[in-house]
């Protein structure tokens, strides 16, 4: 996770965590791996799993119960798999974020979590002190994506607009909205491309605190709550294609 992306205020990954206690549920089908989850988040101060889930619908009943601040949410999962999950707890449990697992690098199931609303991912092989940081970052509302990786998983599979007839609080809405200035949109097009805010500032010629006020701005009238959902709604709304870099 080293490089990884923050929101609207580009954090670095390494110096988001928190002080306070990080209550943490675990969703994975694999009974193995949830215990190696908790046995690897239990030592950790200022973490604490309060549940395990065992498939997308026991998450969604557990976090309305337990009010967790993350959801550690494996993709592919019986009943109700992770992508559909995450759908529901954006809007059924809007304070709780979900940090997406993946086996797999590119999977096209990923970048659904993402425009379901979540906050980022992971793989599974992730190392202790990595998913600690990454969980205290998403529970700020930031995402937990290498720019890069991001671009390339979006850039696979994001080929064409959905339009849901009612997008869902927090979701990914398809189009270029009306009242973006020049600048936001071009601040816009080198997010998608993968540039962080220092790469945007200097591309732009432009401070690194303008950048984050222009993002601020950008990400209000997107109507999206970080960097994983700007990059889907760019490729959606058709201002950078696949295969386009900065």
């Amino acid at each position: 996770m080293s490089g990884a992306a923050g929101g609207g205020g580009g954090a670095d990954v390494a110096g988001a965590a928190g002080a306070s206690v990080v209550r943490v549920l675990i969703a994975d089908d694999q009974l193995l791996v949830r215990h190696g989850l908790v046995l690897m988040l239990g030592p950790e101060p200022g973490v604490e799993v309060v549940g395990e889930a065992a498939d997308g619908a026991q998450a969604v009943e557990l976090a309305r119960r337990l009010r967790p601040d993350v959801v550690v949410m494996d993709i592919r999962m019986p009943v109700l798999d992770g992508v559909a999950a995450t759908g529901r707890l954006t809007r059924e449990v809007p304070g709780c974020r979900v940090l997406a697992l993946s086996t797999f690098d590119l999977d096209e199931c990923v970048v659904a979590a993402l425009r379901a609303g979540a906050c980022g991912f992971l793989p599974k092989d992730v190392s202790p002190e990595e998913l600690v940081t990454a969980l205290r970052v998403v529970r700020t509302g930031e995402a937990v994506v290498a720019p890069r990786l991001l671009t390339r998983l979006i850039s696979s599979y994001v080929t064409a607009p959905r339009r849901p007839a009612e997008p869902a609080a927090g979701a990914v809405r398809a189009g270029v909205p009306d009242g973006l200035t020049p600048r936001e949109r071009e601040v816009w097009r080198l997010i998608a491309a993968g540039l962080g805010n220092t790469g945007i500032a200097a591309e732009m010629f432009i401070s690194p605190s303008t950048v984050k006020n222009h993002i601020t701005a950008l990400f209000a009238k997107l109507r999206v709550r970080d960097r994983a959902q700007a990059v889907i709604a760019a490729y959606e709304a058709g201002l950078v294609r696949a295969g386009e870099r900065g």
